[in-house]
């Protein structure tokens, strides 16, 4: 019975030294926001120095909303890879697809923009790779590209690569 009434008191004194703890600390944080004071003089310093107060005579809140529109903007999303393999003087055309992030808003606006159309894909001085794209942009996925590459220009055997970047582009 001592042991229990023992209980009580200590819990009892927990939760008033708990109670006064959160009654200490709610004077200095409060529960909602004070609004900022609205000023009723303005002090300004004269030419001498000296300070001038001045009455305000009215003074107000005034509220603004804003509305902003997020425009992003059109990118290339995907990676093409293209392995061929050209046996003497073929000729090939190989076609690939560009995934853009979004779709344009309106067609016609807008073209891809290779680094190069033009590729000397060996080094060896003459162009052999073409690159041929879209002039519009319509879709999401733009299809109708390809790569022709002319095997009788290629004179150095072996694996050769070529980076390209392409970028997005607002027609003229």
């Amino acid at each position: 019975m001592k042991g229990g009434r023992m209980k009580k008191i200590i819990l009892t004194l927990c939760f008033l030294i708990n109670f006064s703890i959160l009654m200490a600390v709610e004077d200095f944080i409060p529960m909602l926001p004070l609004l900022p004071a609205i000023p009723t003089d303005k002090i300004d310093q004269g030419e001498n120095g000296e300070l001038i107060v001045r009455k305000l005579i009215s003074s107000g809140i005034l509220e603004v909303e804003l509305t902003a529109e997020v425009i992003v903007p059109l990118e290339v999303i995907s990676d093409v890879h293209i392995k061929a393999l050209v046996v003497d003087n073929e000729n090939l055309e190989i076609p690939f697809e560009v995934e853009l992030n979004r779709k344009p808003e309106a067609a016609g606006i807008y073209r891809l923009n290779f680094s190069k159309t033009a590729l000397d894909i060996d080094d060896d001085g003459v162009i052999d790779t073409e690159i041929f794209a879209s002039k519009n942009i319509d879709n999401k996925k733009i299809k109708d590209n390809y790569i022709k590459i002319t095997g009788k220009n290629i004179s150095k055997e072996g694996t050769h690569k070529k980076r390209v970047y392409i970028t997005v582009e607002v027609n003229d």
